[in-house]
């Protein structure tokens, strides 16, 4: 048997609203997110998206983690398209290597048991 451990995230970011103290820059929110900023831009990973009940929506992988993501809230063909207004938290793991990143994301899949992955589904 193989075990594999899963890593800590490198960010989470929930939807929240920016509190706005004397001097501070208004931040546009996107998607209800204000804090895509502490995503890294040219790095590769995996990210999983909960709702608010803390459920596992969608796992996914990337090359480069933020513009993945932000694809999923623009694109027509994103499995997410139709429940992008659950979202509420992002979890994002840094993993550089292609193939940790197609196992982890197999293994979050099924273990986890993403409500919106149909593909890689072994359960």
């Amino acid at each position: 048997m193989i075990k594999i451990e899963f890593p800590k995230p490198n960010v989470v970011i929930r939807q929240r609203e920016q509190d706005l103290k004397p001097g501070d820059v208004p931040i546009t929110p996107y998607h209800g997110f204000i804090d895509f900023h502490q995503i890294t831009r040219d790095k590769g990973g995996i990210f999983l998206f909960y709702n608010q009940a803390n459920e596992l929506l969608f796992v996914g992988k990337a090359r480069k983690v933020r513009q993945r993501i932000k694809k999923h809230f623009e694109d027509n063909v994103s499995p997410m398209k139709n429940h992008r207004d659950e979202i509420y938290k992002i979890e994002v793991y840094e993993v550089e290597d292609p193939m940790e990143r197609e196992i982890y994301e197999t293994y979050a899949i099924n273990t986890f048991r993403a409500k919106y992955n149909t593909e890689k589904v072994f359960y």
